[in-house]
């Protein structure tokens, strides 16, 4: 599988699921930009694209298009609360090195 969820971000993806009411899933992706290289992408998916690869962790639906895949094998996506700070963390075996503010990373 190339992505897994821990229990806290299954939880915190499932229970926004349904705060909004409808959604598949999430689409978990990576964009060029910032000071490493590479970013994270995550949004809530409606409708699937026909070429995205779907993967099932914790009961939640991951979404992944096939560009993305490749920096994103083993992945482990985490759901953090750190005192006024909440937010997902991403453990990718696949990355060499990270920012100074943890937004971007590189392979």
């Amino acid at each position: 599988m190339a992505i897994t969820l821990t229990d806290a971000a299954a939880n915190h993806v499932t229970n926004y699921i349904q705060q909004r009411g409808s959604g598949l899933g999430i689409r978990v992706g990576v964009q060029t930009t910032g000071c490493s290289g590479l970013a994270y992408v995550l949004e809530f998916v409606d409708e699937a694209n026909d070429e995205d690869e779907k993967f099932t962790s914790q009961g939640v639906t991951l979404f992944v298009d096939p560009k993305s895949l490749v920096y994103l094998e083993g992945v482990e996506l985490d759901y953090v609360k750190q005192g006024l700070n909440e937010g997902f963390e991403f453990q990718n075996p696949n990355a060499k090195g990270e920012c100074g503010c943890g937004e971007s990373f590189t392979i």
